[in-house]
């Protein structure tokens, strides 16, 4: 995972939800002023993308021309 082109920073266009990708295969979500919302472990297969989040809950998303579409969300990259 350590050279994955999509690990980095997501983040919608008013900034109220920011994915950091980590290039070890963990994500971070923070929400608003909520730095930790939610973390969890994520995959990813050409360029769609599946999160596990360590409260149980799954989702998914698929990379389109440089922009994240995940769960109704769209998320650019910082």
């Amino acid at each position: 995972m350590s050279g994955h082109p999509y690990a980095g920073l997501w983040v919608t266009a008013d900034n109220h939800i920011r994915h950091e990708l980590l290039p070890t295969g963990r994500y971070v979500e923070a929400r608003g002023s909520r730095e930790r919302a939610y973390e969890g472990r994520y995959e990813v297969t050409g360029d769609h993308i599946d999160y596990w989040d360590d409260t149980g809950f799954t989702a998914d998303g698929d990379f389109i021309d440089g922009v994240l579409h995940h769960a109704g969300m769209i998320l650019y990259r910082r």
